[in-house]
């Protein structure tokens, strides 16, 4: 994922790492720890305010994909999950405790790359359990409307967005971004796209209780005519290289890297978790796999039932 050899072993971080921002839906401080987890852990939240209750990072498990994705279980939510999942996909994290002081993982500058940074900052180990790949063995496609999501065998992984909003500021950027990351970094091509929106749908977003910390430190402001940020985009394409950020962190909520191609045509939360249930219903669909470090080739792994997919 970082345009070099895959990691072929599973990986956690070094040492726990702290961090404090605010939900950009609550308008709220929280307090994030990222902690080192076990081999076949997996992605975990704890809810250090709830008696540290667990809600494991899986598709099954996200029950609101309004302006964001959340998860839940046995009563705790944690909202907004899908940025710091892109970044533990993109750098290649496998096992993480996530704790929390409250109901939402902070927002940082609304990229990937504050997460990545903290991760860097401590270090990644490799551990001696196999890392296991999801493989996509025939396409899958979803719909919503005229959107589309699709998944289709690919060596390696790759994704392709098409952001198809009409408005004179979206209209000056390119809409489409495809990208092979066997040969492209995932840190620096992606992590740093911005949530983004339309100064104009604030104050809609704010009457559901939605967006209440949202600013120019936490996402790109477009009004009528331009970005309202005085430093600008920091890619050409950061609108779209924001979507398939997202995706990405969608998509790692089936608890393993994807090896395949994704294309999506104006898919959001809702749909990318479609595309995630579906997968995991339809088995003859996909495999995991391990890569036999001795004979430098793919084995296969006995299937499983698709409810234990992340935990395996």
């Amino acid at each position: 994922m970082s345009g070099k050899k895959l990691s072929l072993k599973q990986r956690t971080i070094q040492q726990a790492v702290h961090a404090i921002g605010i939900g950009v839906h609550s308008g709220l401080k929280v307090g994030m720890s990222l902690r080192p987890a076990p081999e076949n852990t997996g992605i975990i939240f704890v809810r250090s305010d709830l008696d540290n209750q667990e809600i494991k990072a899986f598709a099954e498990n996200v029950s609101d994909t309004t302006l964001s994705t959340s998860v839940s279980q046995n009563g705790a939510q944690v909202a907004t999950v899908e940025h710091l999942m892109s970044a533990l996909w993109g750098i290649g994290i496998d096992n993480l405790y996530v704790e929390l002081t409250g109901e939402e993982v902070p927002i940082m500058d609304g990229s990937a790359a504050p997460f990545v940074d903290l991760i860097n900052s401590v270090g990644i180990i490799e551990q001696e359990a196999p890392r296991h790949f999801l493989m996509i063995k025939r396409e899958l496609k979803v719909t919503q409307g005229d959107a589309e999501a699709i998944l289709k065998p690919f060596s390696g992984f790759k994704a392709t967005y098409t952001f198809a909003a009409d408005h004179p500021v979206y209209n000056q950027y390119p809409k489409v971004a495809s990208i092979d990351f066997s040969s492209v970094s995932y840190v620096d091509e992606v992590s740093k796209a911005r949530s983004f929106g339309l100064e104009s749908e604030l104050n809609q977003a704010q009457a559901i209780n939605k967006c209440l910390g949202s600013s120019l430190d936490n996402a790109v402001g477009i009004n009528d005519h331009e970005i309202m940020n005085e430093e600008g985009l920091r890619y050409e394409d950061e609108f779209v290289k924001h979507k398939l950020l997202d995706v990405m962190g969608d998509l790692y909520l089936l608890g393993k890297p994807i090896l395949g191609e994704f294309e999506g045509y104006k898919s959001g939360h809702a749909l990318n978790n479609k595309l995630a249930r579906a997968l995991l219903r339809v088995e003859e669909a996909w495999e995991l796999v391990t890569f036999d470090l001795s004979k430098g080739r793919a084995r296969m792994e006995p299937m499983i039932q698709p409810d234990c997919l992340s935990l395996s």
